[in-house]
Order: C-alpha cells, then structure tokens, then sequence
C-alpha cells in the first residue's frame, strides 16, 4: 500500500483534517479524488534560462509525467536549484552541497512515494544523487543528455575540450577575432551537456552504472527523439517503484555497485571531478571510497572509450557504438554483473542485450585499449599528504616524470594578473603552481586548475606544462595538471609553503608530487605562515556555513554534518 497524498502531512494537530485540507487545496489545481487516490511520483524541475544544459528539461518532464500516468501513478513536479556550470559565481561547486540539501528537504517536504531527478550539468547530477541517498526514497535519475556535434571548417567540433583547445590558438595568434568569434557560435549547436567526456558525461555514466538510471539513459543526446522515449520509460519505472516501496538507493548502493562505477570512471578516461562526487555520494553511505584502492583499479582497468579529451570521439558516438552497456560489456570481469538496478534487472541482463555494432571503434576491447591504464591517477608525497590527482589519459606523456623549478600565484587574481605579463620569468620547463584556490581558499574549489600557458610561451610554440594547484578542472580540458591538492593551503597544506624557484617532482608512473625542499627549510616555513582568518565573504548566511563546514576534495568536499553518522 502506497502512501500518496497521505505522507508527511503538515503538523496541524489533527491528522484527519490535515489530509481534508490539504486535499480542498489541491483540488484547486483541478485534481479529481481518483488522481489523488493514487501513488505519487514527484519529479524535479530543474529548468532554468540560465541553464542551456537543461534546456529539453521541459520535454523530459511531459515525457516523465506520460510515463508514469501510463502506469496508473500520478506525477508532481516540483521546482528545485538549478545550477549552470558557465553562469555560477564563484563557481557551481559552491552551489553543489546547497542544492543537494534543498532537493533533500523537498523530497522529505512534500507527498512521494518515488522521486525522479532530472540534471545533467556537472554538480546537479552529483547534489541529485547526495540528496536521494540521504532522502532513501526509491529514485530514478535523468540525465538530460549531450549536446550533438559542432562543425567548423571540415572539423567537428565538441564542447568544451575544442572551446579550450581553439581558445589556446587563439591566444596563441594562430586564430584571428573573426575566426574565434564564429568558433564561439559553432560549439554548442544544441541543448544538453557537454558532449566530450567532461564531468556530465562522466557523472551521467557513473550514474548509469551505479544502477540509478535506465540503460543507454547516460550517452543519448539531448535533442533526440530516444532521449524523451527514455523519460517515458524512466516514469514508467518510478510509478512501479512507488507502488512496491523500492527499490530504495540504500539497496542499490553497495560495495559492488560502488566499485562498478570506479572501474566505469577509469574505463571511460572520466573527469578528475567524478572521483570528488563519487566519493561525496559514498560518503552518505556505510562504503566510502578509499583513493588508494581507486588506484590500483587504475592500474588494473585500461581506458577503452575513445572520447575526447582521452580519445577522438563525442558522446553521440559513443551512445551509437552501444553506450555503457556495451562498455560494461567489454569490461567483462572487472565488472560485478550481479548488482542491480532500479529496474529491477542485474547488470547481467543488461549486458547480455548490449548492441552489437559492427565496425565501431569508440569503444575497445581490452585487448585493444586507447591507454593501457585507467584514466585517473592518486598522487601523494609531502606536497599531498592525503592525495593529489591527475588526468594522467590526457596528458602529455613526456611530461609524466617531471622535474621543474616552481613558478608560484597566490590565488586566482594573483594567477590572472601576472600569467601573461611579459616579464613574468617563466619558461616551459617550469611548474606552474596555484594555491589558496581550494574549498575554503577560493571559496568553493573553481575550476581554476587548467591554468593557461603563459602568452608569451604559448606564441612560442609551447602547448603544455606541467601545472599544480589545490583547484578543480574541467573534465574537458587536457593537459599534464595535478589537481586536489590536499591539504589545500588556506588551511595550512604545504602548498601554501612553495616558494617561486623551488624545485618540484611529479613520477605518475611512481604515483609521487614532492617538493624538494629539506624539513628543516619546511619546518621555518610554517612557523613564518600566517595563520588562516575567517574572510569577509564568509561571515555570514550560506557562505559561513560553507566556510565553516566544508571538507576536503579526499572527503568529496561535502558538508561535515552531511556525512553518514560514524564514518570517520
């Protein structure tokens, strides 16, 4: 027996005339007493004009509300935070952990007997997912889908791997204003999400094979015609999970499933950011994600999506060569086929009607990897005790065993100022090196990682160097970038001890970042830092909640109250 408009109801003191008025108010919207008598699917709205990633959410949510009225259920949509990666200040993970709470709070708020989520853009997939671990109520995630291909000049064209890689030429001279200007109209010729393998489409396909969303939901693109015939499905789902109280995420997230979307994040050459909100989403659960076992399934599980900026290819592709079911597929024993999904099937049963696509070359067999190591790597040495991460599948080989003289910015403005100044004294062996641009340094972790090449090196042929800060970057960028750097400086990390001149080594292939400086020299560093104050922008509101509670990227950056009572 389903609970429908029964749940919850508003504590007046009388449950009778609680359910009486709450029923006399919503009859205002129309409903007869037979559409209110049925098991409740809640749908979030996450549609917004500042949000063209979420632009075919108002198509979702007809297909949604068909889907489950087909199955006898009656939809609600709600509004929640919508968050849009470029229109977020001072970045969209600062807004994460906020939408996670509100979409939680609407969930426990309002009458539902299931929950749909509807997101794409980079942290709305992550806050959705966060939210309904906390919430539990049986929930079916939507991912909006990527944006087709772009053209220009006989080229195709994705966003934003291509929005980095012709903005480099640009600043380097190779392309002029007129050119740069029809570049910016041919990026992103449709609605949807990025469609290389930025954090989206790495969070959509680790969603998939967490076994929250429908098969082939994580790689459909936005625009089409499947993308909407998958949402009618998805509402299909939820109204049968509504009517048999499950399945709840708490029993779709376990080890196992955890450990499939690892092995997933590495295979598909994922974003730096999937391994942050994997690791938010476990942490309200009893299955945290340990980053040195994440690691060691990097040196066991090759990258076999050939998609940019790993590989050549866009996410249209990939969902044509057969999506992540054929991935799992090919990942053949490194995947647990035994764990379920909210429809009801194993992975085993999805596998076992992946497509066939002959002559596709998107997605490889193990035998024929694009790199023979998953695409992620967890560094650690006295720079990052508690762990760094690089993109090792989307960097520049040659620059995997480093060693170079540290060129230091103190923060974000400090970077902007002086990375293109003439004098700055920088040449391409150097290290690039950003600190205070952390959770708490920034605030909120920008993806300021993806420092750019110094002009005057860039027009000097340089396309690469090796670059460190505490900071994110964008899934779509490439580069030889270590990022995460934990602790990060604002709260004393040792990053906050380099010093322009240093020198610094990075061996992936050792899994090592140290600075090469004696402990003595560390030791009369940190005595001269100055200890960290609260910041004006944190003294009040969410920005003070923010400043105050915020963990670390190797604790996924959520809240420290968020977290699952008793982990450590």
């Amino acid at each position: 027996m389903t609970d429908g408009l029964r749940k919850g109801l508003t504590a007046y003191g009388d449950a009778g005339f609680s359910l009486f008025l709450r029923k006399a108010f919503i009859k205002a919207m129309g409903y007869s007493n037979d559409a209110l008598d049925r098991p409740i699917v809640g749908i979030t709205n996450t549609y917004s004009d500042y949000n063209p990633c979420h632009g075919n959410v108002p198509q979702i949510l007809e297909a949604v509300k068909r889907g489950v009225m087909l199955s006898g259920a009656m939809p609600f949509v709600f509004p929640t935070i919508s968050i849009a990666e470029s229109f977020a200040h001072p970045t969209s993970m600062y807004l994460r952990n906020l939408m996670a709470m509100e979409t939680e709070e609407m969930i426990r708020a309002q009458p539902m007997d299931a929950v749909i989520v509807i997101g794409g853009c980079d942290k709305t997939l992550p806050a959705q997912i966060m939210a309904a671990v906390s919430a539990d109520l049986p929930t079916v995630v939507i991912p909006v889908g990527p944006m087709v291909v772009g053209h220009h000049k006989g080229e195709l064209l994705g966003a934003c791997t291509d929005c980095r890689r012709l903005w480099a030429k640009y600043r380097a001279g190779e392309i002029d204003d007129v050119e740069i200007e029809a570049v910016n109209g041919r990026l992103a010729p449709s609605v949807g999400t990025c469609m290389v393998m930025g954090t989206a489409s790495t969070m959509a396909c680790v969603t998939e094979a967490l076994g929250l969303s429908l098969p082939m939901s994580a790689t459909i693109p936005a625009p089409h015609a499947e993308r909407f015939r998958s949402a009618e499905a998805s509402g299909r789902v939820a109204a049968e999970m509504a009517q048999a109280k499950g399945p709840r995420p708490s029993e779709l997230l376990t080890p196992a499933a955890f450990r499939n979307a690892q092995v997933v994040l590495q295979a598909i050459g994922g974003s730096t950011n999937g391994l942050i909100h994997l690791t938010a989403i476990a942490g309200r659960t009893p299955h945290a994600i340990d980053l040195d076992a994440f690691d060691r399934l990097g040196r066991e599980v090759p990258v076999l999506v050939d998609l940019k900026p790993s590989g050549e290819h866009y996410m249209e592709h990939f969902h044509h060569a057969g999506g992540v079911p054929k991935l799992l597929k090919q990942l053949g024993d490194l995947i647990d086929l035994d764990a379920r999904t909210v429809t009801g099937e194993t992975l085993r049963n999805i596998v076992a009607n992946a497509e066939e696509v002959p002559g596709q070359d998107v997605i490889r067999a193990r035998a024929d990897p694009i790199k023979r190591e998953g695409g992620l790597a967890v560094l650690r040495g006295n720079l990052a005790p508690r762990g760094a991460v690089i993109k090792h599948s989307a960097a520049s080989p040659k620059l995997l065993q480093h060693t170079g003289r540290a060129v230091v910015f103190d923060s974000v403005e400090d970077m902007t100022r002086r990375i293109d100044d003439p004098d700055l004294d920088v040449s391409a062996d150097d290290i690039l090196v950003l600190r205070n641009a952390g959770p708490k340094g920034a605030p909120g972790m920008p993806e300021a990682g993806y420092l750019p090449i110094p002009k005057k090196l860039a027009r000097g042929g340089t396309k690469d160097m090796v670059r460190i800060s505490d900071a994110r970057m964008s899934g779509t960028a490439f580069g030889t970038i270590v990022l995460h750097i934990t602790p990060e400086s604002a709260v004393g990390g040792p990053l906050a001890l380099v010093q322009t001149g240093d020198m610094i080594r990075l061996d992936v292939e050792k899994r090592s970042i140290d600075l090469l400086v004696d402990d003595t020299e560390m030791a009369k560093r940190r005595v001269a830092l100055q200890q960290a104050v609260t910041p004006k922008w944190a003294e009040r509101g969410y920005a003070h909640l923010f400043h105050e509670t915020i963990l670390q990227a190797d604790d996924g950056c959520d809240f420290d109250f968020m977290r699952r009572k008793g982990k450590g």
